[in-house]
């Protein structure tokens, strides 16, 4: 789009107020982004209201032949999509690629063919004659995504919920305004039903009307603890069903029998992935007092070794964080964490051979106290703190002593002793000798991290209401 729009009941429309949307390698003006209005998100919930009828009428299986057709549209612009988000947040172009090109699509598929195998209804005998079980789309969904996986977590909604026979109001992050629009074009050049996909780019103030809207029916969010905090409140008000996936500060467990060559390896894109600006990445290091100055080493060896700079060049491992605000945020962990008296053994500053855009080195801090700011709260940014632990019970306690749960890694030789281990964290996922999310199972968290599930047939589920209906015969 060369003018910032927004996308209401199948047309694009010129917003009425913008953003610029900054380059995050060089802080230079990429475009302008819509800043979506009230006004903006009431027509889209309108138009959302109206489709929602014939939408979820629509048989299943047609429903999957449309969604197919989406995703071969996005698949036609997933090389320009991918390289976009990479100039919007940084993103290194070897993770953009599957994260912002090929991910969208997969799941739109996945969805698809879930959705046409997936009775709409069930007979459940009963003592006197039989109940039949209908599954209904749950009706108008805001769906509220934030900046660091803009494609990906845009699909982790839109998809089950226009399976499901929802309609949608997507509200995208400012920073990322301008690929969310690649949803737009193709759902109109697939022959998406008009008002079926709403696309409305925005801060925060749009955002907060949308989800209290009297026309939407459920809430899907994904962004930070704080702010989820303040939608679930606004739903719980309305009644209103709603799905969170928030922060995380997930543990990392290096086992004493660990190969810690395979586990550095591993851990290159379990805690560094997307340069820190992932909710799930293992940014506390638990590691042995029997080999922790070994774990040490090696993790500051593989801080400074990664490759920071142009997001663009496909050999950059880390690339810059989306903002000038959010470079500063992690700056001052790192300041309040050099006060603390934690050591720093890797990292700690701007780059010296980066001089535009909003880059930090990968950072590890070592003699990190489990009570520490750096250790309790999410940095969003590649910084990393390393912990010491005694005897096994000892990590698993260190481990879930937090208030967020959503992921966490175990690394051994052992995988039996590794899923034992697994199995006593307080969190909704882990990985065991690595870190990659399945779109076939459930992903999300407990504590803090959330409230609901996405991904998987319990994402598809999500978005129906049940409704029994008692027969005597």
């Amino acid at each position: 789009m060369s003018t910032a729009a927004v996308y209401i009941n199948g047309r694009f429309r010129t917003a009425e107020h913008t953003e610029p949307v900054l380059e995050a390698a060089t802080g230079e003006l990429l475009g302008q982004g819509a800043n979506a209005t009230t006004a903006d998100v009431d027509a889209a919930v309108a138009a959302a209201r109206a489709a929602l009828p014939d939408w979820r009428s629509t048989p299943p299986d047609q429903r999957a032949q449309v969604l197919s057709a989406f995703a071969d549209e996005l698949q036609r612009r997933a090389r320009s999509t991918e390289e976009l988000v990479t100039r919007e947040n940084g993103m290194p172009i070897s993770l953009s690629r599957g994260a912002n090109g090929a991910f969208p699509a997969a799941l739109l598929h996945y969805y698809a063919h879930l959705i046409a195998t997936t009775p709409q209804e069930e007979v459940r005998p009963g003592a006197r004659g039989h109940t039949l079980v209908r599954r209904e789309a749950v009706g108008v969904v805001a769906a509220v995504v934030p900046w660091n996986y803009p494609q990906a977590l845009a699909a982790f909604k839109f998809a089950p919920a226009l399976a499901a026979g929802c309609t949608v109001v997507l509200k995208a992050a400012a920073e990322t305004a301008l690929d969310a629009l690649v949803f737009a074009e193709a759902a109109q050049a697939c022959g998406l039903p008009p008002g079926t996909l709403n696309v409305v780019p925005g801060g925060a103030a749009s955002g907060a009307h949308l989800v209290s809207h009297p026309g939407v029916d459920k809430v899907s969010f994904t962004g930070s603890t704080a702010t989820g905090r303040v939608i679930g409140e606004a739903c719980g008000r309305l009644l209103r069903p709603v799905t969170l996936e928030l922060g995380g500060k997930s543990a990392a467990i290096i086992l004493d029998d660990a190969d810690l060559d395979a586990t550095i390896r591993g851990l290159r894109s379990a805690s560094f992935v997307n340069n820190g600006q992932t909710c799930f990445l293992s940014s506390r290091i638990l590691a042995p007092r029997s080999r922790y100055n070994e774990v040490v080493e090696a993790l500051a060896g593989l801080a400074d070794s990664l490759q920071v700079g142009n997001p663009l060049d496909s050999t950059t491992d880390v690339g810059p964080l989306v903002s000038a605000r959010q470079r500063d945020r992690v700056l001052d962990y790192i300041a309040s964490a050099t006060n603390s008296g934690a050591k720093l053994v890797a990292g700690g500053s701007i780059p010296k051979d980066q001089d535009r855009g909003w880059f930090v080195a990968p950072t590890v801090f070592a003699d990190v106290d489990n009570a520490d700011r750096l250790a309790r709260e999410e940095v969003f940014g590649p910084v990393l703190a390393v912990i010491p632990y005694a005897a096994e019970e000892d990590a698993i306690s260190l481990a879930n002593d937090s208030e967020f749960g959503l992921a966490g890694t175990v690394w051994s030789s052992d995988d039996d002793r590794a899923l034992a281990v697994a199995r006593a964290l307080e969190t909704g996922t882990v990985g065991i000798n690595d870190y990659q999310l399945d779109f076939r199972a459930p992903f999300g968290g407990v504590k803090s991290s959330g409230i609901g599930r996405e991904l998987g047939p319990e994402g598809l589920a999500s978005f129906f209401s049940l409704k029994s209906i008692y027969r005597t015969n």
